[in-house]
């Protein structure tokens, strides 16, 4: 395999059939590079969402921390 001028590489056309993917990971491991098709999915884009409307508010976590903060002060006084 070669490399244009341009860092350019050109898969063979078996292996693309075989991995019949248009995206590759390129792995540098130092003395060689590992080339290996990329998944069909996106991990984290499946997760995205995923927890909305779960657990409690934000806002209401905040103030319920800011109330046992202030007891806290208020006992130490």
């Amino acid at each position: 395999m070669t490399i244009s001028q341009n860092g350019q590489v050109s898969i063979p056309a078996a292996t693309r059939a075989r991995w019949r993917t248009r995206k590759v990971i390129v792995v540098d491991l130092g003395d060689r590079v590992v080339m290996r098709p990329a998944p069909e999915h996106d991990g984290v884009a499946e997760l995205q969402g995923k927890y909305a409307g779960r657990g409690p508010d934000t806002t209401a976590a905040r103030g319920q921390a800011r109330r046992a903060d202030a007891a806290a002060t208020r006992r130490r006084q």
